[in-house]
């Protein structure tokens, strides 16, 4: 284990001993830094938090944070991030509320580029880039394989699904769909994140079928439960996974889609 001799290290820490901890950093009381994680000069992470294998942090992040949302008194929440992501320069990522689950939480693989913010009580899943400056709201539920655009907006309680794309400055305030690309302020639909889906090995079949299921929900001036029959319809015809992926994205929002 390499730590700076000018950094400050908890005594209540749990540090594997390939970590690497660069001067200046702040490591707090109930912190687990689990083998192979880099964590830059200038950054504090606070307990109770684990971090996971193989993350890189940069300088001057600061992550499991107390949030500074007006409910909470100091109680003891959580961040738990996974293995495999890389948290760019001045990334602030806070821990859970009492009022909700409790805990943060970011999966596998994630990019959080420069000045990014997740808020409290996010759940972030995996292999997903968020372009500097992205902005998450607390209580928003972000899924796998998303693009979160430079400056973006994302309000509290938001979904984003599986594969979906923000465009830079975009303002999101209600649900996202699997696989839809938004752009603009306030968001609006701007078609299928083809680019995506084909990137990342998805076939030409199941990108087919998705956007028939897309033309449904939007293009045909049908009510969501009219829809939402149609593309049952279309899944029960194909038993397509990801095509499922998109219909559960629609049937599990709480606030609502863009539409």
């Amino acid at each position: 284990m390499g730590i700076h001799p000018s950094s400050i290290i908890s005594e209540s820490a749990e540090i594997d001993s390939d970590v690497n901890i660069g001067p200046f950093c702040v490591i707090g009381e109930n912190v687990r830094i689990e083998s192979g994680t880099n964590i830059q000069s200038h950054s504090v992470i606070k307990g109770s938090t684990v971090i996971g294998k193989n993350n890189l942090i940069y300088q001057f992040s600061s992550i499991g944070e107390d949030t500074p949302d007006k409910k909470y008194k100091g109680e003891d929440t959580k961040l738990i991030i996974g293995n495999n992501n890389i948290f760019r320069e001045g990334v602030t990522i806070h821990r859970g509320t009492i009022q909700d689950k409790g805990t943060t939480k970011i999966g596998n693989g994630n990019l959080l580029m420069a000045y990014t913010h997740i808020a409290h009580d996010c759940s972030v899943g995996n292999n997903n880039v968020f372009a500097n400056n992205a902005a998450i709201a607390g209580h928003v539920d972000i899924g796998n394989f998303v693009v979160i655009g430079g400056f973006c907006g994302v309000h509290q309680f938001c979904s984003l699904g599986d594969y979906c794309f923000t465009g830079m400055n975009t303002s999101i305030t209600m649900d996202i769909p699997a696989f839809v690309k938004v752009a603009s302020n306030p968001a609006r639909i701007i078609g299928l994140n083809s680019v995506g889906m084909s990137r990342n090995n998805i076939s030409s079949e199941s990108i087919d079928l998705i956007k028939k299921a897309f033309k449904i929900l939007y293009k045909k001036g049908l009510k969501l439960e009219e829809s939402l029959n149609e593309i049952d319809i279309l899944k029960s015809e194909t038993n397509d996974t990801y095509l499922e992926i998109f219909l559960k994205s629609i049937k599990d929002s709480s606030r609502g889609i863009l539409r």
